[in-house]
């Protein structure tokens, strides 16, 4: 067994036991394996073991080292985690099934123009800057309800959930719990949130997405 496989086995195994063990009643969360920056050759061990749930940060990278797996692997989930650019949107919307990082309104409308323009259903996460720090992109908590309201009932946009990125060497649970409560009060089901240093917490607050990449393929090089 290749090494991320068994990588991946391992953190299904934690996560199972964190909910066991914390008798929580929820599903599993899906594991998107980020594998930004590495080479094709690091994620076809999981193919081939049948893990679906990738992540990507770049447009063009992602079209490059995907473009014939998806080919092969017809139920790949190709999830874009990086800030998106608007002169990526239409290649964005046209190779990703899920975009984690809606975060304002000029976006929004591009998003939802070439959406219309491809007759193409994306799944959505409006990532929130919920730490309020001027380096993060992301909509502020004080601004969530209009812009999902926009997002949604102005455009067409299939808001699917809340993502975030808390600060960092803070603590991550207490960012991860005020996300569910903005999540619980739009009536969202899903939350993009929990990476490699804080995937446990993040379980413990109804993660049903983890954005894991060093957990599984190891630490990229400092220049990446």
């Amino acid at each position: 067994m290749h090494l991320t496989v068994k990588k991946i086995h391992v953190i299904r195994n934690k996560v199972n036991e964190i909910i066991e063990k914390k008798q929580l009643k929820i599903n599993c969360p899906e594991i998107i394996a980020v594998s930004k920056t590495f080479p094709s050759s690091v994620v076809l061990p999981l193919l081939e073991a049948g893990h679906i749930h990738f992540g990507e940060s770049k447009v063009q990278e992602a079209i490059a080292k995907w473009s014939v797996f998806k080919k092969k692997y017809l139920n790949i989930k190709l999830h874009f985690v990086g800030n998106l650019q608007s002169n990526k949107v239409k290649k964005a919307i046209q190779f990703f099934d899920y975009i984690h990082s809606l975060d304002s309104e000029k976006l929004a409308l591009s998003l939802d123009k070439y959406q219309k323009a491809m007759k193409k259903k994306v799944n959505f996460f409006i990532q929130v800057n919920i730490g309020n720090e001027v380096q993060k992109n992301g909509i502020m908590l004080n601004d969530l309800k209009d812009f999902y309201n926009y997002c949604t009932n102005v455009l067409s946009l299939d808001v699917i959930g809340l993502m975030c990125l808390p600060p960092l060497e803070k603590n991550s649970e207490k960012y991860f719990k005020i996300l569910k409560s903005a999540s619980d009060s739009l009536n969202l089901k899903n939350l993009s949130m929990g990476m490699t240093r804080d995937y446990d917490k993040a379980i413990l607050h109804g993660s049903t997405y983890l954005r894991l990449g060093t957990a599984i393929f190891g630490k990229r090089k400092s220049n990446q």
